[in-house]
């Protein structure tokens, strides 16, 4: 479910999801399960300007976040707008070894119903 989801999700979303499989699942099932698949490696967390946590697959690779200031969620982004190569030196000595970007708008669902 969460490698399948379109950006990270929080304990609540998964929880919504997964009741259309499982009618009756606990919401602590998923927080116990979601605690299991941190410390394992196979999520990670992400934690975005509202503080929610959201979760997605930990192999995901560099990618960056979309979060639509209308329906609160959050997408995931195949693009990189911003161009950094490994050791990027910036003004005042700072060196860049990676970087995350969140970007807020509106989503296109959201968008159309303009």
């Amino acid at each position: 479910m969460i490698r399948r989801a379109d950006g990270p999700l929080s304990v609540e979303e998964i929880h919504e999801r997964a009741l259309g499989d499982m009618p009756g699942l606990g919401i602590a099932t998923v927080y116990r399960t979601v605690k299991l698949l941190l410390e394992h490696g196979q999520i990670k967390s992400v934690v975005l300007d509202d503080g929610v946590a959201r979760y997605e697959a930990a192999d995901l690779g560099h990618h960056h976040h979309f979060r639509c200031l209308n329906c609160d969620r959050v997408f995931d982004l195949d693009v990189c707008p911003v161009e950094f190569s490994d050791a990027t030196k910036l003004p005042h000595g700072f060196v860049v070894e990676d970087h995350e970007l969140t970007l807020f708008g509106t989503c296109p669902t959201c968008t159309d119903q303009v």
